[in-house]
């Protein structure tokens, strides 16, 4: 999905929910879809002020739920307490995440596999799949070698 319909796909479901389309929200939809990255709520709102300084820390905070529902923005949790936020701009949702323990930045890749593993092992015990996620965590081998990430931003 590209950024335009996914911008209409926002305004449609604030309406729906009986929310006000506002400068502030569509603001922080346009920091979160120039994100190529993960990111968290709190540099969502540095993004976010960038386009439209007016932006608060708790309309962020409301609106990554709203964003999340809707499908635009996938949530991450690595277990470090802080949650990471990514558009979901392709039409596969199943993806595998891979998390480097030494620098904390979480890689997606496709793995169309998911589906089909869900399936097979729900239907086992006479279950329906609903959700799933694989998260993978792993050590950068250049950083145990050199000391340095190359991937660290």
């Amino acid at each position: 999905m590209s950024i335009a319909p996914a911008r209409e796909k926002f305004r449609h479901y604030l309406t729906q929910k009986g929310l006000r389309v506002t400068n502030q929200r569509l603001a922080i939809f346009d920091a979160a879809f120039n994100r190529k990255e993960h990111f968290t709520a709190e540099q969502l709102l540095d993004y976010a002020r960038s386009i439209d300084d007016s932006v608060s820390r708790a309309t962020v905070y409301r609106t990554l739920p709203i964003m999340t529902e809707s499908a635009l923005l996938r949530e991450v949790d690595i277990g470090t307490g802080e949650k990471f936020y990514l558009p979901i701009l392709g039409d596969s949702t199943q993806v595998a995440q891979v998390v480097c323990v030494d620098c904390d930045r979480i890689f997606e890749i496709s793995a169309p596999f998911m589906e089909w593993y869900g399936s097979t092992v729900s239907s086992k015990l006479g279950l329906t799949p609903v959700s799933q996620r694989l998260q993978v965590s792993a050590n950068c081998d250049t950083f145990r070698k050199t000391g340095t990430c190359p991937r660290r931003a």
